[in-house]
């Protein structure tokens, strides 16, 4: 049963990694460092939004309009580690 526990957790970090790179592409693009029509950044930034867009929407929905800043993203991030941290402390062992 470790073995599911650690795939777990592996799927969480890799989860909150793509969070993290979609954040920070995001960002580029916003402050024009990189071209959205590039085809390759085209892709991995459609493959962020159609991966993280899930968990993030719910979020959205329920936060306060900050006037551009979202913090959705670190919501998700913290209920990940939260998870994470009760999955290791509740686990049989």
């Amino acid at each position: 049963m470790n073995s599911l526990l650690y795939l777990v957790d592996t799927v969480i970090h890799v989860y909150i990694w793509l969070l993290i790179a979609s954040a920070i592409l995001s960002w580029l693009v916003a402050f024009n460092v990189v071209n959205p029509h590039n085809r390759l950044i085209g892709t991995v930034g459609e493959f962020l939004y159609r991966v993280t867009e899930p968990a993030l929407a719910p979020i959205r929905r329920f936060m306060p309009n900050l006037g551009g800043i979202d913090l959705s993203p670190v919501i998700v991030i913290l209920l990940l580690i939260f998870l994470r941290n009760l999955l290791f402390e509740y686990w049989p062992r």
